[in-house]
């Protein structure tokens, strides 16, 4: 059993076909065919079955496969860990964080590196909705934080080191928050609704709780969407970190309003498996911990 047969197996169930994992690897779809036959032979276990088009795993390939992504996990790590012992630091690291996760802790650790390796050129950016995962999938950033919504798990490596509550909110004065009966969407219908937009192109996009049918102001980052709900424009969800001073004085309160409960999510650090990582990213990886929330 060799690494190798551990990467055709990965790409053959990842891209869901034999020539889809030849492309891949850029190797000819006989010899795909012929790894994964000699490595069934050689443990004496059927991995795929051959019996569509699209080859499936057995019960028992299921299991392999599991512990064989692990190890496959585990042989990145430690190539990671021999070229940033043998590799001078990378010109430049790219980290896309989610726009609803606060940064004091993630500053707090660039900081820290960044005074180690200052020739390093940190560049963070702010995304919405989608748009981490897109600016992952693309190869863009090298770390991401944001939710695993829309995330192909196979392709990834994910660690949870935060979570987000959001929930909907007003100016006291605004007319749905002077009562505290729950309102219908029919009745929220009338009053604007600011919203996020979505940085990524559409193709990863995450749910975004739009009301059906209701009056709606479309923002680029939530700052704005704060503001304008300040001045009693408009309603909408905010992360909690963003408003817990203004719910604590009561320049903003929660609304009632019916299928929009004030939700929890978890966040993810996040990055490719298939990538190999200079020593400043795997840094600032290591020390991307779970936080207290």
């Amino acid at each position: 059993m060799t690494y190798e047969q551990l990467v055709v197996l990965n790409a053959i169930v990842t891209e869901g076909t034999f020539r889809g994992a030849a492309e891949r690897l850029n190797k000819s779809q006989s010899a795909i065919s012929h790894m994964i036959k000699k490595l069934e032979e050689q443990i004496d276990i059927t991995l795929l079955s051959r019996e569509t088009y699209r080859p499936k795993l057995t019960s028992q390939g299921k299991v392999f496969y599991r512990q064989a992504t692990r190890v496959m996990q585990q042989m990145q790590q430690l190539n990671n860990t021999a070229k940033g012992l043998s590799a001078d630091h990378e010109a430049e690291v790219f980290i896309a964080v989610t726009a609803t996760y606060p940064l004091t802790n993630l500053l707090k650790i660039i900081g820290e590196v960044s005074a180690d390796f200052p020739s390093t050129h940190i560049r963070l950016a702010r995304e919405s909705m989608g748009g981490p995962i897109e600016q992952l999938l693309r190869n863009d950033a090298d770390i991401i934080v944001a939710k695993m919504d829309g995330v192909p798990v196979e392709q990834v490596e994910a660690e949870p080191i935060s979570s987000v509550a959001i929930g909907p909110v007003a100016h006291p004065d605004f007319e749905p928050s002077r009562t505290k009966h729950m309102k219908t969407i029919s009745e929220m219908q009338s009053y604007v609704q600011v919203v996020v937009a979505d940085s990524s192109s559409g193709a990863f996009e995450q749910s975004r709780g739009l009301l059906p049918g209701g009056l709606r102001w479309t923002v680029s980052d939530f700052l704005t969407k704060k503001e304008i709900v300040l001045a009693k424009m408009g309603w909408g969800g905010l992360p909690d970190h963003l408003i817990a001073d203004e719910i604590a004085s009561g320049q903003l309160v929660y609304l009632n309003v019916e299928g929009y409960p004030l939700e929890r999510s978890s966040l993810y650090k996040i990055r490719r498996r298939d990538r190999t990582f200079g020593i400043v990213a795997q840094a600032i990886w290591e020390r991307m911990t779970a936080e207290d929330n």
